[in-house]
């Protein structure tokens, strides 16, 4: 194939992407193949001459497509969303076609400048004070790992990249049970180790990290010859939703001088709307915040924004300059490629550029409250029916409940075969969690072009599908 071919199949595939996302509604959400089905259709060797673009094409659609989980499916309720607005398609179709590796200033200006305009307006956008500077990472997960070495380092007085970790005193980071599994593999890979995260206790109807504990257990590790290093709190954790007292923990990270970051990579978008911002009140006083776009905004994977109230902080602990990546004869640029932990970077600020101009954040703010409300009205529907409990109530677009019919026994396992039965439907797509415990059934909305409708049908499908589940 050759780029005097690309114009007749470039409009192939956007046909394709546009009747691919008409029909969305019509196929399961979850891929309905059997593990090896996929890999039994692929030739076990390469080919070594090149076969015609129309045979790829359509072995991708009868191979690939049948073992494709549809995340942009508007009745993709579980995990959470990870979506992909037209806009932002197509300006990812752009940064593929121009393939810059905008690591510095100099291997592309436009995304360098870019890039810091909109961390600005997203920053803006979200409430958070001037004294914030962002900068796109891949993922929440990067955006934490540097949080954390970041953390390591200002505790060790910037020495352990350069000396290591042994002959240190030995490092404590602190965080509820409630954080995403990606904080546990940062203190991995910082060398911290999972045996100095120290898990705080939670309390209340948002599950929060309870403060006295947290200042207790910094004040035992001091005693006890440990260095306290970091604190990592939750606006909107993984499993419940749960959101810690940011204002409170972040009176503790002050007393102790300790680094704070703020993981609120999926309910971070809802701050562009001002009446969800109780929920992280005192981020303004954190050290580090990240919040994934690609989650619940409209941008597609990857893009994750990190802000950050001292980058001198950030870049002391992951910038490199050999002599081959020093720009010469410029003043006052950034290379973004300091800020990250990958050297390589994507334009991904186009995408924010194309989405937040293409739909406003009026347009977004509408799409997040539109999930909120219909999400909140499926959990006072189900918490109406006799059979069914809501264990943890809704934090914006997501809770847990339970199917729990009198006389019934061993709720996990019923609950289980429940999920299961309405996953192979292929109507919805829904995950399980535990909480204190017990296993129970995760919802929550937020794909681009979710409705009303769409909820409502997962209303009936879970009581269609509960009413024909054994009890025993």
């Amino acid at each position: 194939m050759r780029w005097s071919d690309f114009p007749k199949w470039g409009k192939w595939a956007a046909d394709w992407a546009a009747n691919y996302h008409a029909t969305l509604r019509e196929r399961p959400v979850r891929a309905q193949t059997k593990p090896g089905e996929i890999a039994a259709q692929l030739p076990t060797a390469p080919p070594d001459a090149p076969q015609p673009i129309e045979d790829i094409l359509s072995d991708f659609e009868t191979i690939v497509m049948p073992g494709m989980t549809h995340w942009q499916h508007p009745r993709f309720f579980a995990y959470f969303p990870s979506n992909a607005s037209p806009a932002a398609v197509l300006a990812d179709n752009l940064i593929a076609a121009t393939a810059a590796q905008c690591m510095l200033w100099q291997t592309s200006p436009a995304a360098t400048e870019m890039e810091t305009r909109m961390m600005d307006w997203l920053r803006q956008g979200l409430g958070l004070p001037t004294g914030f500077h962002g900068v796109i990472q891949d993922s929440a997960s990067s955006a934490t790992l540097a949080a954390v070495l970041t953390m390591r380092e200002r505790a060790l007085n910037w020495d352990g990249n350069a000396s290591g970790l042994p002959g240190q005193k030995t490092l404590r980071v602190y965080a509820s049970s409630e954080v995403h599994t990606s904080i546990d593999r940062a203190i991995w890979i910082s060398g911290i180790g999972e045996a100095n995260l120290v898990r705080i206790p939670t309390q209340g109807p948002l599950r929060s990290m309870d403060p006295n504990a947290l200042s207790t257990a910094i004040e035992q590790d001091i005693s006890d010859g440990y260095l306290p290093a970091g604190i990592i709190a939750c606006t909107g954790g993984t499993g419940t939703g749960a959101c810690d007292d940011i204002a409170a923990v972040m009176d503790v990270a002050e007393e102790f001088n300790l680094y704070t970051h703020v993981d609120a990579a999926w309910a971070g978008s809802a701050m562009i709307c001002p009446e969800f911002r109780s929920l992280w009140q005192g981020v303004e006083r954190a050290d580090s915040v990240v919040l994934n776009p690609h989650k619940w905004l409209g941008t597609q994977f990857d893009l994750s924004a990190h802000f950050i109230r001292s980058p001198e902080d950030l870049t002391r602990t992951l910038a490199i300059q050999p002599e081959y990546l020093k720009t010469h004869g410029q003043n006052g640029i950034i290379n973004y490629s300091e800020w990250s932990v990958p050297l390589g970077r994507r334009f991904r600020a186009l995408k924010l550029w194309f989405l937040i101009r293409a739909y406003g954040l009026d347009g977004l703010r509408q799409m997040l409250r539109n999930h909120v409300s219909w999400t909140q009205e499926l959990a006072e529907q189900l918490r109406a029916k006799p059979d069914f409990e809501i264990t943890t109530d809704p934090v914006l677009a997501l809770f847990t409940f339970r199917f729990a019919p009198a006389g019934a026994s061993n709720l996990d396992d019923l609950n289980q075969r429940l999920i299961n039965a309405i996953n192979d439907d292929g109507r919805i797509y829904l995950t399980q969690t535990r909480t204190n415990g017990d296993l129970v059934i995760r919802f929550t909305a937020g794909q681009f072009d979710c409705t009303r409708d769409d909820i409502q049908t997962a209303h009936d499908v879970i009581l269609e599908i509960a009413a024909t589940t054994s009890k025993d």
